[in-house]
């Protein structure tokens, strides 16, 4: 590694790890995030390094973070020509490298829905429909060399802020960008960096909440293993806008290989003088260290969180006063989560038009979605804010696999809620999104086909709140409790004609009297279920009947004989023999055999069993 660097030197490496990069030498972009790790990914990167230098180590191997498509993980990128290789395996590894700057591997392309094979990244609607801003890196990368982020730019909006702007100007840039918290809120990072900047005292604080808790979120976790000196550029810049000397990141231990990317990357940006004493010849200090988190969902609130830091019990404290006066160890303190910071640096560089010039006129930019559940193309996806859910799911996604049906879309985690199929027009926008009956949240979409119990879902959301509820205030503690209770007995059949009322008064108690966001937004899932899906609870409590046939306690499974194609995966799937079957014969289900284990209705491609 070479010695700290001015401003100048950070140019001159810039320049020389751009032309390093750009040598028309093949190079292959391998996936190395979390997702791609369980499908094979690092002994794929081992085969593929041997196999290059047994080829004559003419062709770059390179270990990237998460490149986006997670569904057809392990993934490569061939350079030049951009051509993607889906679920490479290690034995495949002869074949990829011979393959650099040749002919294809025609088996190891994406295939379109017709089955043609499509070779460039840029004809895949997946990749074709997305606009990458904070995810502009990935996948072409290595996180763990500090020149590749210096070869895309990283760190130049921090030396901009430096020496050409004052941190008063770097506040309105980031006012004037528009740029809203990605955390969930939605609160204005510009104002909530002008609130710290404006309030006095000698030290103050930047936090960066890394403490990724949603059910089906994997957005920052993402980007902490794939760029994390852009989050590091975006705290520097908050700490020169508020004069700030010390942070911290604030990362769940669960997310290691985030960790470990993260330590690496502050040991590399210490040692070239972007973190410490003087930096870039600046004057300017600036320090920060990695704290984990046990994995507390209610660590995801700001005050916990700082608690937490403290070393006190994660449990939030009324506000106000609110953190940027009175924060962290009682100093001013600007916390952003990882997605926020990840944008700061390219819209100090490039300017605020750039981000304001994209999006609604409320809600600018782009927005990373982590896009799971009954969808072919599970990943990481950033598109314009304003764009609408149907594209996220129907056009990047691939819709729903098989031949089912999207019922709903679980927006914002459990803090969310839940907009269904014929809502899907609405527009990735905060107000929006709120008016539908949902959150925008920090970013999780889960999809959910024709076979989802709304009741069930709501349940499994308010199991989960209920767990991580911190029971320091009673409306959350004791309010959640009473709501998983109805939803539960609903779901096992012994509903009651008043049960959706006290659901609805209890959804009421919690939201005004909790103490932090976890309760006040606790009952969401409930209050977007039983508005857009209340006939499924009155099916519940009045008829004893699941509609979608997931609630076990209610279901009684027979086969239509009408509908019946005596196909017998119904058999084939029966765990306990329960399916009596005989081929060009309907098949008949042996109710003591039964354990309602939902395997034949699952399996049965024609709804036949009921």
């Amino acid at each position: 590694m070479s010695a700290r660097l001015d401003r100048a030197a950070l140019t001159a490496m810039r320049d020389r790890e751009r032309a390093a990069l750009e040598t028309f030498a093949p190079r292959v972009f391998c996936c190395s995030g979390t997702g791609c790790h369980a499908t094979g990914s690092i002994p794929l990167i081992e085969a593929l390094r041997q196999e290059a230098a047994r080829q004559g180590g003419a062709v770059q191997v390179i270990e990237t973070g998460c490149n986006g498509f997670c569904a057809l993980g392990p993934v490569v990128i061939m350079q030049p020509g951009g051509v993607l290789y889906c679920r490479v395996r290690a034995e495949d590894a002869a074949e990829v490298i011979a393959s650099a700057g040749g002919r294809p591997v025609e088996r190891l392309l994406y295939r379109d829905p017709d089955g043609n094979a499509v070779a460039g990244m840029d004809s895949i609607p997946f990749f074709a429909l997305q606009r990458p801003w904070i995810l502009r890196n990935k996948g072409r990368i290595d996180p763990e060399n500090i020149g590749h982020a210096v070869a895309h730019e990283a760190y130049q909006g921090l030396a901009k802020a430096l020496f050409d702007m004052t941190p008063e100007r770097v506040v309105e840039e980031v006012r004037a960008s528009g740029l809203r918290g990605r955390g969930g809120a939605g609160f204005p990072t510009g104002l909530k960096w002008k609130f710290a900047a404006a309030s006095p005292g000698d030290v103050k604080y930047v936090l960066c909440n890394a403490d990724e808790g949603d059910p089906g979120a994997f957005m920052d976790r993402s980007i902490l293993e794939s760029d994390p000196h852009a989050v590091l550029e975006g705290m520097l810049i908050a700490a020169v806008a508020i004069g700030s000397r010390h942070g911290y990141i604030y990362c769940r231990s669960e997310y290691p290989l985030a960790i470990h990317r993260l330590t690496v990357a502050i040991g590399q940006a210490r040692e070239l003088g972007l973190l410490g004493g003087n930096i870039l010849g600046s004057g300017f200090s600036f320090d920060l260290e990695i704290y984990q988190g046990a994995g507390a969902f209610v660590c995801g609130e700001e005050t916990a969180l700082m608690r937490s830091i403290e070393g006190r019990r994660g449990m939030p404290v009324p506000r106000p006063p609110f953190p940027a006066q009175q924060g962290l160890w009682g100093k001013p303190t600007v916390l952003n989560n990882v997605e926020t910071f990840a944008g700061i640096g390219a819209i100090i560089r490039l300017g605020a038009a750039c981000h304001a010039g994209v999006g609604t006129e409320g809600s600018t930019g782009t927005k990373v979605f982590a896009l799971s559940g009954d969808v072919n193309n599970i990943g990481l996806v950033e598109v314009d804010m304003g764009t609408p859910l149907s594209v996220l799911v129907n056009d990047i996604g691939g819709g729903v696999p098989g031949k089912r049906k999207c019922k709903a879309v679980q927006l914002g985690g459990p803090s969310g809620g839940s907009i269904p199929a014929h809502l899907l027009d609405t527009p990735v926008d905060y107000e929006a999104i709120a008016k539908a009956g949902a959150i925008m949240g920090s970013g999780g979409v889960i999809v959910m086909n024709d076979r989802t119990c709304m009741v069930d879902m709501a349940r499994f959301f308010m199991d989960f709140i209920q767990d991580e509820s911190c029971g320091k205030c009673t409306p959350c503690r004791e309010g959640t409790r009473r709501q998983l209770e109805i939803l539960t007995r609903i779901c096992e059949g012994k509903g009651e004609p008043g049960d959706l009322r006290a659901l609805e008064d209890l959804a009421a108690v919690v939201t005004d009297a909790s103490l932090c966001g976890l309760g006040q937004t606790a009952s969401n899932p409930i209050l977007s279920a039983l508005r857009h899906f209340r006939d499924e609870f009155e099916a519940h409590i009045a008829e004893k009947r699941c509609p979608a046939k997931r609630c076990v306690a209610l279901l009684k499974f027979e086969v239509d004989e009408e509908r019946c194609r005596k196909c017998g995966l119904c058999f084939k799937a029966c765990p306990t023999g329960a399916v009596e079957w005989a081929k060009k014969k309907t098949a008949r289900i042996d109710r003591e055999k039964c354990v309602q284990c939902l395997a034949c209705y699952t399996a049965c491609p024609f709804d036949c069993i009921e």
